[in-house]
């Protein structure tokens, strides 16, 4: 017989699983490591990166929601517009799969 999960452990369980889909998917992953030491705007990770802007501000919407990154900064352009500066919140990221389930450990960056 199972044992069951109670509810906070599948509340941890499904953050988990989140974090480590968002580090599995490569857009994603380059994304989150380029900005661990200097932080950048969708358009410049766009251009650096090449990777269309949807995909970027997408993937940053899904970090963002994951606390995986912050908003460093908001800046203004030139022509008044207000963007973000994102930088990545974790520096290492160390996943281990085993029974029943994987555990994920994260190094804050400082």
């Amino acid at each position: 017989m199972s044992k069951r999960l109670t509810l906070p452990q599948l509340k941890r369980y499904d953050v988990t699983q989140k974090v480590i889909e968002a580090l599995a998917n490569t857009e994603s992953r380059a994304i989150l490591f380029s900005i661990t030491k200097k932080g950048n705007t969708a358009a410049e990770l766009s251009v650096n990166l090449k990777i269309p802007l949807s995909t970027v501000y997408k993937k940053l919407s899904d970090l963002e929601e994951l606390t995986l990154i912050e908003v460093e900064k908001w800046m203004l352009s030139y022509k008044g517009r207000k963007y973000k500066v994102y930088r990545s919140r974790i520096s290492k990221a160390d996943i281990s799969i085993r029974k029943p389930e994987p555990s994920l450990a994260l190094t804050p960056n400082k």
